[in-house]
């Protein structure tokens, strides 16, 4: 049989249940309430050491946004034109200093230094046969001019003797011709004094004559010697011209070398311009490169807080790619100029309506690379302190 409930006996025991309940839930709502207001305190005293913190940063620091990391970009081109051969580098790849880069053509470069080879090994060869003739021609001219002196002296001697000879027969027939005078002798003889005084002048004449070809014959051996001057001279141009050639082959041999594109320094490859087989002209960008190790902070300052930006002053750097990580660095240089002073269009403000907009000058600091880690061109904050 089912057992029926009386609902007036019921009530008054839920509600004392009720009660009960009540009494044992309130120390939990007590400590509740407590540990709220405790996080709520909490969390004001948060905020307000946070608001705090600010607005002190906000009037002993300078925050500045508008920088980046920066490095020289070094652009490598060929001196020369020619063929890409080969290219020993990719995008993106660390390269030591004297590492080869691009190979041009070089064949053309090649042939001319062996042509410049050729005719130096000649020059040797050419000045031993200057020397010899030199040496023959020194012999020859000098034994010929021994010879037509000592010509010389003999035609010298008879001319002498032929003039003794000539003054005999002169005073012979002279002495012959007062003799007939006096009638001592007779005209023959007179005559035959005569022809013998005319063939000894005749014999003079011919020994002047002989002097004067065997001293034509001396002066024209001593002219012949002058060949060796020329031969000297012929000697001594070999000297320029062996270093033209020397110089000539230097350049050349700079041209093949240069046709090897080398690494200038420890870097990275940022960028290739050129492919495989492509013609390239002289001058023409073949790569860029950049020094990890060099990197520096290149910032725009607002005019009103360049003041606070001193050379040797330390800042403190934030970059936006590596949060949490803090660098060191140290004001190298400020610019002189704001940076609207190197715009390509100037703004003259004819119309009169003027605007007054705060401007920037540049500031570079000196930043330690860690591990590669700063990049050209990433976005970075500098912090500086507003005392001393």
């Amino acid at each position: 049989m089912d057992q029926k409930v009386d609902p007036s006996a019921t009530a008054p025991q839920a509600a004392q249940e009720h009660v009960e309940l009540s009494t044992r839930g309130e120390p939990w709502r007590r400590r509740q309430r407590s540990w709220r207001t405790y996080v709520a305190t909490l969390a004001g005293l948060a905020a307000l050491g946070t608001g705090g913190w600010w607005l002190h940063r906000q009037f002993t620091h300078v925050v500045v946004t508008d920088a980046r990391v920066a490095a020289d970009m070094v652009v490598v081109s060929s001196r020369l034109p020619g063929r890409v051969l080969a290219i020993e580098v990719r995008e993106g790849d660390p390269v030591s200093k004297g590492a080869v880069l691009v190979r041009v053509d070089d064949r053309e470069s090649r042939a001319q230094a062996l042509e410049l080879q050729a005719q130096l090994a000649g020059v040797p060869l050419r000045r031993e046969e200057i020397e010899a003739r030199i040496t023959l021609s020194d012999r020859q001219t000098s034994s010929e001019i021994a010879v037509q002196k000592a010509n010389v002296r003999a035609a010298e001697a008879a001319l002498a003797a032929a003039t003794a000879q000539r003054d005999l027969a002169s005073a012979e027939h002279e002495r012959i011709v007062d003799l007939v005078r006096q009638g001592m002798v007779t005209q023959s003889r007179r005559d035959q004094t005569l022809a013998a005084l005319e063939t000894a002048r005749h014999g003079v004449s011919s020994a002047e004559a002989s002097l004067q070809k065997a001293r034509a014959s001396v002066a024209q051996a001593q002219a012949a010697r002058e060949t060796l001057n020329v031969l000297n001279r012929q000697r001594a141009e070999l000297g320029p011209e062996e270093a033209r050639l020397r110089a000539a082959r230097s350049r050349v041999q700079l041209d093949v070398e240069d046709r090897v594109v080398t690494m200038p320094f420890d870097g990275v490859v940022n960028r290739l311009f050129v492919d495989k087989d492509e013609y390239v002209a002289a001058g023409q960008r073949l790569l860029m490169l950049h020094d990890p190790a060099r990197v520096r902070v290149e910032a725009n300052v607002k005019e009103t807080d360049i003041r606070f930006f001193r050379p040797g002053k330390t800042v403190s750097i934030s970059v936006d790619a590596l949060p949490g990580r803090t660098f060191e660095g140290t004001i190298e240089r400020v610019g002189q100029a704001a940076t609207s002073e190197f715009a390509l269009l100037p703004n003259p403000n004819p119309s009169g309506n003027f605007t007054k907009i705060t401007q920037r000058l540049p500031v570079r600091v000196s930043v330690r690379q860690v591990d590669g880690m700063l990049k050209p061109g990433m976005m970075v904050e500098i912090e500086v302190a507003t005392n001393d």
